[in-house]
Formats: C-alpha cells, sequence, structure tokens
C-alpha cells in the first residue's frame, strides 16, 4: 500500500501493483461500493500482468478507511455508499491520477478503469479532470452527469449490461443519445449480462462478456495510452476489418508489408507475396466467407512484435469455401471451431500469419469423419475451449 496526499489536505491509502517490466502506462482502478478488497486487488494485479502500473484508491477513506466487504454484505456497502461525498472521490481519484503520473514506474500516461461506482466515477473523472483514456464498467448513474459531457477531455469507453436493474433501458438510451456522437466515445453493449457480469465469483459473473469486455478494454487502452508508435491491436483489428466488414482486398492489403505471407497451416492456403495474395483475398478468401461468420476472442498475448489471438471461428457452411473446404459443396451446417492466429508485424505493418484450427472438428460438424470410429471432435471442442470446467474425453 502507498499513501496519497487529497487535495484538502488530508491522506488515504492505495493498493498499487507495478508490472513485471518494471515501467509502463498507469492506471487508476476505481472500486466498486466494497472497499479495495482482494476483489479490486486482484484486478489491480491482472492489469499490472500485462504492462499497466495498477494503483487502487481507497475512496471511502474520509467514512470507514480500509474497508474490504463481499458482495453478501452489500446493505452494509450501500449504506456506506449513501454517505460518501461523490464529488470528493471524483477529487481523490484525481489525486491518485497526479500521484501515478509522477510515480517511478509509471511512464507519464495514465488512465483510469472503473467498476460498478467506480465506473461512474471513471466518467466524471474524465469530464473533470483529465486522464489520458478513461473505461467504466456498468457504471451506475452516469445518465444524471450526462450535462458535463461537453467537458470530456480524453478517449472514453463504457461497457453497458442490457439487464442491469442499475442502468435500466431507459438511462442506457440516454448515454447511448447523449456520448455516442463523440468520436471518441466507444459504447459496449452485453444484452444477455447483469450488471457486475465481470465481477468474479459474483452471482452475475459471465465469463465470455467478462472476457471479451477484458479484451477490448486491453486494446483500448493499448491505443490510447501506448507510447509506442504503433499499436498491433489496433493493426491486427484494422486488417481483420477489411476482412470480415469491408471485404476490401486493397484495404486489407494496404495493412501488409509487400513481402508479406498467410499460411492457412491445416489446408495449406494463402499465399507468399503480394500478387499471390491479391488473387487469394480477391478470388477466394472475401467473396467465400460464409455472411454470418463471427469471431469470438478468447485470450490475446501480446509480443515485441507479434500478436497470438485465440478465437473461436463460427459461421453456417451456405457457400463454397475453398480456402478452407476445397471442392466439397455447400452442407448448409453449422460449425464452431477454436483458431488461433499468429501475426508478425513490421514497420506498422503486417508481416505473415499462421493459422491454425483443427480440420477434423470442422469435418466432423459437417458429417464427413465419423468421430464413433476416430480419435476426433466435434463442436464439443470449441465448446471445451469457451469452458476449461467441462469434464475431459473419457479414455478407454
Amino acid at each position: 500500500m502507498v499513501s496519497i496526499r487529497s487535495f484538502d489536505g488530508g491522506g488515504f491509502a492505495a493498493y498499487l501493483s507495478p508490472p513485471a517490466g518494471g515501467r509502463g502506462p498507469g492506471l487508476i482502478v476505481l472500486q466498486e461500493i466494497f472497499g479495495v478488497n482482494s476483489g479490486m486487488r486482484a484486478v489491480c494485479d491482472w492489469y499490472a500482468a500485462r504492462g499497466f502500473v495498477a494503483l487502487c484508491p481507497d475512496l471511502f477513506w474520509r467514512i470507514q478507511p480500509g474497508l474490504e466487504l463481499s458482495e453478501p454484505e452489500i446493505d452494509r456497502a450501500l449504506a456506506l455508499l449513501g454517505r460518501l461525498d461523490q464529488a470528493k472521490a471524483v477529487d481523490d481519484a484525481a489525486a491518485a491520477l497526479s500521484f501515478l503520473r509522477t510515480h517511478p514506474a509509471c511512464n507519464g500516461r495514465a488512465g483510469a478503469v472503473g467498476y460498478c461506482l467506480g465506473g461512474r466515477l471513471a466518467y466524471l473523472l474524465a469530464v473533470r479532470y483529465k486522464p489520458d483514456a478513461a473505461v467504466g464498467y456498468y457504471g451506475v448513474g452516469i445518465e444524471k452527469s450526462l450535462d458535463e459531457a461537453r467537458n470530456l477531455s480524453c478517449p472514453l469507453a463504457l461497457h453497458l449490461a442490457g439487464l442491469d436493474k442499475y442502468c435500466p433501458p431507459a438511462a442506457a438510451a440516454q448515454i447511448q443519445a447523449a456520448l455516442a456522437p463523440d468520436p471518441r466515445v466507444t459504447l459496449h453493449r452485453y444484452p444477455n449480462s447483469d450488471h457486475a457480469f465481470a465481477r468474479k465469483g459474483g452471482s452475475h459473473y459471465d465469463s465470455a462478456a467478462a472476457e471479451l469486455a477484458d479484451l477490448r478494454t486491453i486494446d483500448f487502452f493499448v491505443r490510447t495510452l501506448s507510447v509506442k508508435p504503433h499499436s498491433f491491436e489496433s493493426l491486427w483489428a484494422e486488417h481483420i476489418e477489411h476482412e470480415f466488414r469491408t471485404r476490401s482486398t486493397e484495404k486489407t492489403l494496404a495493412t501488409m508489408v509487400e513481402d508479406a505471407y498467410v499460411n492457412h497451416v491445416p489446408v495449406l492456403t494463402g499465399g507468399v507475396g503480394r500478387e499471390q495474395l491479391r488473387e487469394f483475398y480477391s478470388n477466394h478468401f472475401i467473396p467465400q466467407m460464409p455472411p454470418d461468420t463471427t469471431l469470438t476472442p478468447l485470450s490475446r498475448t501480446i509480443g515485441d512484435d507479434q500478436i497470438v489471438d485465440e478465437m473461436i471461428f463460427q459461421f453456417t457452411h451456405s457457400i463454397r469455401m475453398d480456402w478452407m473446404l476445397a471442392g466439397i459443396e455447400p452442407t448448409g451446417k453449422r460449425v464452431e471451431v477454436p483458431l488461433v492466429a499468429i501475426v508478425k508485424f513490421r514497420g506498422g505493418k503486417r508481416a505473415h500469419e499462421h493459422i491454425y484450427w483443427d480440420q477434423a472438428s470442422v469435418l466432423v460438424q459437417l458429417g464427413m469423419l465419423d468421430p464413433a470410429s476416430l480419435p476426433v471432435t466435434g463442436i464439443e471442442s470449441a465448446r471445451k475451449a469457451r469452458d476449461p470446467n467441462l469434464p475431459p474425453r473419457k479414455l478407454p
């Protein structure tokens, strides 16, 4: 724990988790109503493991310093919340931001991420002070302060839960109407998730939604807080955008170096160099991607010059897919398969892709392999990748 001086002369504690590399961008982690408990400390450690200097200030210090409650104690937490001076809590968050920016482990850039109460405070910090970026998870009461949105000073991302009774549809609509027109604001919706869907061990924890929100948050902070000239994640996202949404061969190629190559390892499709890739993307990949294709992220690892992405690739085999299923006519069957992309960058552009997936799982789901007579699986591989707690295959 470290000690921080408030703007009005008091002092309060904060949990500090430095990155393993010793130095990186700063993140103020703004607490839920339960104080700086083990859950919030774990969140700080999670960000620190990804290269950030994470600092969680004790925002209840004026009422009860060192508060640590859990979800079953929500009535007590709500009673304390009713006594909290939220304007001073924002000031204290700003004092923590100033402290973090001058900390030896911080590279000088610092943002804020908040949860529940902290989600609202992250928004208020972004409109009253000047963090370099801010993210709010299921913030409570943001719609009551939208008149301050004109003072927004930085990129802002908000994660909104569709089933959140603390931010019902009417409130979410107000937030959408006020903030969506601002190009610095990104709103993410999770229609089937409830309040606190990212609180591990909580009654509304949704692992899939939490994983997706966390990936989006890390990507957002890498883009907005990184001191590197290029964000590998944003470059990779731009490439995927042109492959799957704009469906433009030339825009896809513009994200790649001249001698780039693509290797779909299970089936040896792809190309080497600009001309082969132009032919591959324009004739075999982009026009032969089923219209209902989706990519659901599972994990991401970022290195010095490459990204490793793990995802679930989902589609209906409604058209020919020679890049994946050469010579096989459409079966109309639904397929879900784990897929891994190893993407290397050079000079701010994509240099190569190594793409791996379980082709046997695809063929089982299309009815072309019999899992009863071969050591292969179908959709179970995707389900197991999503939920590692599913039982393993029984062995003879």
